[in-house]
């Protein structure tokens, strides 16, 4: 019974999309809460009920969204307008090779690999769709709050820290980033250094390209409103990495990051989110609720 969960655990790449920050669906029970821009969307509008698509996955960079992005399911003619967040985070920066910098996608990389996206889903959205980019993270978060900290493997004999976890995994070449995940202070702001480039290639994306089908918006990666808001909860930045692997966000720093996204878009981009459905009761009494999902 220990290993039942496995088959769906491999399945979902060991992430929890069902929680995630854009389409999380259900209550989480691991640490966190669940907050996502499908429930608000939903809340806002029964109509979105079950309108959502996860087609990311671990590692998901410009380069192999080009491929993924195909999974995209949306009829252009019959269906309704899209909400599509293109949100790369650190992965055009991540990689675990030796020369690390040597494999970081360039900002002419970045460019030719967005328009393309873009490009795609002008074919494939419905008019009047919303495209929002998101920036890519500053990843020196990781070892400024976790360096010195124990990982789950040696909070017992308190004999191995994340300092440590990040040079086997450097050493062993499996390491999700190089980059960001090492002692190495130069080589840490070399890294964010290419992640702030790649975020204004899709800043001027955003600012300069114009498309048939959707307009499109560009926000930072809400990393630091998110550590704020938390502090001001009375949490501590480390909380806001998942442990076990010292790199991804947090449950808690999806649930928080959704807020921030929602009332930046609320506030500057009503249009994408659309109008509150005045018959959501209605809606709701004849359906009931379903559960989200």
């Amino acid at each position: 019974k220990s290993f039942a969960n496995l088959p769906m655990a491999f399945t979902n790449e060991l992430d929890w999309p069902q929680f995630s920050e854009i389409t999380g669906f259900l209550n989480s029970t691991i640490g966190g809460w669940t907050d996502s821009l499908y429930l608000r969307l939903r809340r806002r509008n029964r109509c979105n009920h079950r309108d959502l698509q996860n087609i990311s996955q671990n590692g998901g960079s410009s380069g192999n969204l080009l491929y993924l992005i195909k999974s995209l399911a949306r009829n252009q003619l019959l269906d309704n307008p899209a909400i599509v967040v293109y949100a790369t985070i650190g992965n055009d920066v991540c990689n675990g090779n030796r020369d690390t910098l040597a494999y970081m996608t360039t900002p002419k990389e970045m460019f030719s690999n967005v328009v393309q996206a873009l490009q795609y889903l002008d074919s494939h959205l419905p008019n009047g769709s919303h495209v929002i980019l998101t920036g890519l993270v500053d990843g020196r978060f990781l070892w400024d709050n976790l360096h010195d900290r124990y990982h789950p493997l040696g909070q017992l004999n308190r004999d191995v820290t994340y300092s440590q976890i990040y040079s086997f995994l450097d050493c062993l070449q499996v390491s999700p980033c190089s980059g960001w995940m090492t002692p190495n202070e130069t080589l840490r702001n070399l890294t964010s250094e290419r992640a702030l480039q790649l975020s204004n290639v899709l800043k001027e994306i955003a600012r300069s390209e114009k498309f048939a089908n959707f307009d499109i918006f560009y926000m930072d990666f809400p990393l630091r409103q998110t550590a704020e808001e938390w502090h001001k909860m009375g949490g501590e930045p480390w909380q806001l990495i998942e442990p076990v692997d010292g790199f991804h966000p947090s449950q808690i720093a999806a649930a928080l990051g959704t807020s921030i996204t929602w009332q930046k878009a609320l506030h500057e981009w009503p249009q994408v989110l659309g109008k509150e459905n005045p018959f959501n009761d209605q809606i709701e009494a004849i359906f009931k609720d379903q559960g989200g999902h």
